[in-house]
């Protein structure tokens, strides 16, 4: 039988995620969002924001590394520039 290995880069990827979603619970409760229309072609929460921002960067992470011979850190900083334009002007 084979275990999944954890390698401190997986463990430190899936902390952050939960860390984010550990903040994000506590920025809702202590200062509500109201719902706003972004360039998303929907009205959007701040956790909405947060699941399109997570799973666009998810899918140009991919695409960058299937699709070209760059390096994977400029996918990562691009997918994160992704991230961060979802949440602030989304």
């Amino acid at each position: 039988m084979s275990w999944m290995a954890w390698t401190l880069p997986t463990a430190a990827f899936f902390s952050l995620i939960g860390l984010t979603l550990a903040a994000m619970s506590a920025w809702e409760l202590a200062r509500p969002c109201t719902p706003r229309k972004g360039f998303l072609p929907i009205v959007t929460t701040r956790g909405d924001r947060l699941f399109v921002g997570l799973l666009g960067s998810a899918y140009w992470h991919l695409l960058l590394i299937g699709l070209t011979d760059w390096s994977i850190w400029i996918a990562t900083v691009l997918s994160l520039v992704w991230l961060f334009a979802v949440m602030r002007w989304g």
